[in-house]
C-alpha cells in the first residue's frame, strides 16, 4: 500500500512538472528553429539556430522595453516593500480602531479584477500629467502588488515575539527605531520573499503596460513581445516571438532557481508563532 502511494505521489509530482515546464521547453525548441521548420512537431530542433535571437536583440525597441521593464519593476518592488514594512508594522503591532476594516479592505482590493479599476485608473493617470511615463506605470503597479506584500509582511511582523519588542521598548527606542534596528534584521528573508515575488508580478505585468503606455520607448517587454506581430496567424514570426519570450523568461527562472531556499525559508517563516 505505501508503495502505491508513493507511485502515486511521484506520479502527481512529475505531472505537475511537466504542466508547468513543458510550455517553456516548448518555447525554447521553437526558439531553434527557423523558417518551415517552425510548423513541425520536433522535441528536439534538427538544425538548431540562434537566427531569432539575433534578430531580437539587434531590435533596439525591445532592448529599451527590457531596460523599461528593470525599471518599473524594480521601482515597484522598492516601493511596494518600504510602504509595506511600515503598514504592516502598525497593523500587526499597534492596536487601534478600524484595524480589521483595514485589513478586510486591503484584501478586497486584490480580490478585484485588473479591468475593474481600469477605467478610473487611465482618468487618475491623465489627471496627473503620468500617461506614458514609467513613473506612471509604477504607481499603477502599486494597486496590484501592495495588497500582497502588505498582507505578506503582516504575517511576519506578527510571528515576531513580543518580548523584543517590549525589551527595546523598555531602552527606550520609538516605533521607527524599533521596525529599522529590531525588527529589519528579522525580516530580511521576508524582504527577499516579498520583493522577488513582486518584482516578478510587475515585470510580467501586460494589461496596465498596454493602457498607460503609447510610444515603443515607453513600453515593457510583455507589451513589445505583442507588437511583434504580422498579418495573418502564419505570417506571425513565431520565432522571434518564441526567443523574446525565452530571454525575458530565462533571468526571473534562474532568479527563482538562486533564491528558492530563501523563498521557502520565507513563506514559511512566519508560518508560526515564536
Amino acid at each position: 500500500m505505501k508503495a502505491l502511494q508513493r507511485i502515486g505521489l511521484y506520479a502527481l509530482v512529475l505531472l505537475v512538472v511537466l504542466y508547468a515546464v513543458f510550455p517553456f521547453y516548448w518555447a525554447i525548441v521553437t526558439s531553434l528553429k527557423t523558417g518551415s521548420s517552425l510548423f513541425k512537431v520536433d522535441w528536439i530542433p534538427p538544425q538548431p539556430s540562434l537566427e531569432n535571437y539575433a534578430t531580437v536583440l539587434r531590435e533596439e525597441s525591445f532592448l529599451q522595453s527590457v531596460i523599461n521593464s528593470v525599471i518599473v519593476a524594480s521601482t515597484t518592488s522598492l516601493l511596494a516593500l518600504g510602504i509595506s514594512i511600515l503598514s504592516s508594522y502598525s497593523l500587526a503591532r499597534i492596536p487601534f480602531r478600524g484595524r480589521s476594516l483595514i485589513l478586510l479592505t486591503i484584501l478586497s482590493v486584490s480580490m478585484f479584477p485588473q479591468i475593474a479599476v481600469l477605467s478610473g485608473m487611465f482618468e487618475l493617470i491623465r489627471w496627473m500629467g503620468l500617461y506614458n511615463t514609467l513613473t506612471g506605470l509604477s504607481f499603477c503597479y502599486l494597486i496590484l502588488v501592495l495588497p500582497f506584500t502588505v498582507w505578506v509582511m503582516r504575517g511576519f511582523m506578527k510571528a515576531i515575539p513580543k518580548e523584543l519588542e517590549e525589551a527595546a521598548i523598555l531602552d527606550g527606542c520609538g516605533p521607527w527605531r524599533i521596525v529599522s534596528r529590531v525588527f529589519f534584521p528579522l525580516i530580511r528573508p521576508a524582504l527577499a520573499t516579498t520583493g522577488l515575488l513582486a518584482f516578478i508580478a510587475a515585470w510580467n505585468e501586460f494589461l496596465f503596460a498596454l493602457t498607460f503606455t503609447l510610444s515603443s520607448d515607453k513600453r515593457t517587454v510583455p507589451v513589445a513581445i505583442a507588437m511583434l506581430s504580422g498579418g495573418s496567424q502564419y505570417e506571425l514570426p513565431w520565432g522571434n516571438i518564441m526567443a523574446a519570450s525565452v530571454l525575458v523568461t530565462l533571468p526571473l527562472v534562474v532568479l527563482v532557481l538562486v533564491f528558492q531556499r530563501h523563498i521557502v525559508s520565507g513563506l514559511t517563516s512566519g508560518a508560526v508563532k515564536g
